[in-house]
């Protein structure tokens, strides 16, 4: 199915700054750099392109592979030997672009050309007809081709207007079967290859969330919190969004009556490395446009 010219022309505009924000944003992890700072001037740049984030920005350390981002004083600087992975989606109209580039702050260039030749393996082999268990195949040979593991629970996924988590999913692992493409879809891939154990468990921190129902909330903090996250129709937010006391407390009572859902921080073991490469593109009649490349 053909996309219509205008949604066309609104995930071409959101990949193409997208593409800019995440080249300066990226530049600004360097070795001592704080990363509240670097976090709120990216965000920052979204919106003074005329664009919105359609997530906080996503930086994480190391291990740890997604949904972090820097807490409301956050005293974290970017050190020496450190592989950071900057996560970045904006919307134009709610039509999304997720894009994603790993920082080599140490001697990790082959784990991030890993996740990268992945990407660029897996793009290659996009068009309709195709199946996406054929695609984690592609991912999953590649990252194993250069000595690492992918992770396997986690994936590439459809993206639609105010939706980042929709079909089709785009496994990161060989998989049998799967959705077929077809001209018109949205979707972002975005493999991570790993020196650990190719699996993320979640951490106790929670610093994003989204809205997930309707109803009234009765504490001051709650009622602060859902008018951040109404105007956001279900797009994620940072609890770092949030202004006044108490945020932690209104949290809690909405993810607890049903109304929020958290998103705690993705890591594999301790020690280990991930790398993460993402593009978003839409599927043509003889392959695909990268809107984020």
């Amino acid at each position: 199915m053909r996309m219509d010219d205008e949604v066309y022309d609104a995930y071409r505009e959101a990949g193409a700054l997208a593409r800019k924000v995440l080249r300066r944003g990226a530049g600004l992890v360097k070795e001592g750099a704080p990363l509240l700072e670097m976090v709120e001037e990216t965000e920052n740049m979204v919106v003074e392109e005329g664009a919105l984030l359609a997530f906080p920005l996503n930086v994480s350390f190391n291990e740890a592979a997604a949904h972090d981002t820097a807490m409301p004083g956050d005293e974290r600087t970017f050190s020496r030997g450190d592989l950071i992975k900057v996560d970045l989606g904006i919307h134009v109209d709610g039509y999304i672009a997720d894009t994603a580039v790993t920082v080599d702050l140490g001697d990790h260039g082959a784990l991030v050309e890993a996740s990268r030749a992945a990407l660029e393996a897996a793009i290659g082999a996009v068009r309709p007809g195709v199946v996406t268990g054929e695609l984690g195949t592609i991912i999953q040979a590649t990252i194993e081709e250069h000595g690492y593991k992918p992770v396997a629970n986690l994936t590439g996924h459809g993206l639609d207007r105010y939706d980042l988590h929709g079909k089709p999913m785009i496994p990161n692992i060989a998989m049998n079967g799967g959705t077929v493409l077809e001209e018109g879809m949205a979707f972002a891939i975005e493999p991570f290859a790993t020196t650990g154990s190719g699996k993320v468990t979640e951490a106790t921190r929670v610093e994003i969330y989204k809205q997930i129902a309707a109803r009234p909330a009765r504490l001051p903090s709650a009622k602060r919190i859902l008018e951040t996250a109404r105007p956001r129709r279900g797009l994620p937010f940072s609890r770092r969004w949030v202004p006044g006391d108490k945020v932690e407390i209104g949290l809690s009572t909405l993810v607890r009556n049903g109304i929020l859902h958290p998103f705690p921080m993705l890591h594999d073991v301790p020690g280990s490395f991930v790398s993460q490469t993402e593009h978003t593109m839409i599927v043509t009649e003889d392959g695909c446009e990268v809107t984020t490349r």
